[in-house]
């Protein structure tokens, strides 16, 4: 592959991915990488306006802009801003759209859509082993742009961590984030199973998640009220980041809160239902050592069922959740504790 030359390098590159909160994250090196080999080039990022919180404080960010009114006309609006190549991190039939009206250069991230859906359909070993973050990174490879092994980029404000401090009490100062929710519920570990666990876990629990984990969140703390804190739905997205830079470490199902984990280089305990790690999603700390944990049962013949997820398990049974070895959490949970 030929190199674009330095000397003809452009000065303001778009970058798009429309969502969701775990794919955003883990697009951050992409800028910083551009920022730190181009200095003088102005780095503009398209997203959805719900998820403009996570890039709002990142110093390798111009500006943000919003898919805030109707496509056609956000892309003459972007036209007009002159921008010399794009860098097309979701590739789907909308970015397309929007490459058509630019009608500048683009460089587009492998989606192995193709091994994605040999190794969910015929549960082949058809996947790459190659995490998300590199396949995005691969978009740089022809500016010479190597990753710097730094990581993911997430970046809280000060307020944020001071709220979130008058928030917890004295029995709370040192805890476990515990991030509860999952777009799928097939992706979202069951409350019995957490409720099991807490009772044999006497260690301090802050629970995190969205509105419609509001209830599971209060079911578990209304049984455990000197053990647990929900904030579900309590807290922005920005301010859930700052809990979690606050925890001891964090249990997470695989969820955009764990992606925001990593990127703040917090240890994981991650818990893996219908989706699994091979798929290029697990927690990316870079070139860091940080303890992570992998809790997931392997030996399913029906594990992958999906790439993303499901309302339901498909089989009825939903054996990737429900048989997970309880124990195993427990022992993670009290190594990390105590480390």
């Amino acid at each position: 592959m030929s190199l674009v030359n330095p000397q003809n390098m452009h000065k303001k590159i778009l970058v798009i991915r429309f969502s969701s909160i775990g794919d955003i994250v883990l697009c951050t090196p992409v800028p910083r990488l551009l920022k730190f080999a181009f200095p003088d080039a102005e780095i503009h990022f398209l997203t959805k306006p719900g998820y403009q919180d996570l890039l709002q404080e990142n110093p390798y960010i111009h500006q943000i802009h919003l898919l805030d009114k109707h496509p056609i006309l956000k892309a003459f609006e972007l036209k007009q801003l002159g921008f010399d190549c794009l860098i097309d991190l979701h590739v789907n039939s909308r970015t397309r759209f929007f490459k058509s009206i630019l009608d500048i250069p683009t460089y587009d991230f492998p989606k192995i859509n193709l091994e994605k859906w040999i190794a969910v359909h015929f549960k082949l070993p058809a996947l790459p082993p190659i995490h998300i973050v590199d396949r995005y990174l691969q978009t740089l490879e022809i500016f010479g742009i190597k990753n710097d092994g730094k990581g993911l980029d997430f970046y809280s404000h000060q307020n944020e961590l001071n709220f979130c401090k008058k928030l917890l009490p004295n029995s709370h100062q040192m805890f476990i984030a515990w991030a509860i929710g999952a777009q799928h519920k097939t992706k979202q570990f069951p409350s019995n199973k957490i409720i099991s666990i807490l009772k044999q876990c006497q260690l301090p629990i802050v629970l995190l998640g969205g509105k419609e984990d509001g209830e599971m969140a209060s079911k578990i703390s209304t049984l455990f009220p000197e053990q647990v804190i929900h904030f579900c739905g309590k807290l922005t997205i920005k301010q859930s980041a700052a809990m979690l830079s606050l925890s001891k470490f964090v249990v997470s199902n695989d969820t955009g809160l764990m992606h925001i984990a990593a990127a703040l280089q917090k240890p994981i305990i991650s818990i893996w239902g219908n989706t699994i790690p091979a798929l290029g999603m697990s927690a990316y700390y870079g070139n860091s050592t940080v303890a992570h944990a992998i809790i997931e049962q392997s030996d399913l013949t029906c594990r992958p069922c999906s790439k993303i997820g499901h309302d339901a398990c498909p089989q009825k049974h939903f054996n990737c959740m429900l048989s997970l070895d309880e124990q195993k959490i427990l022992s993670n949970m009290h190594q990390f504790w105590d480390a």
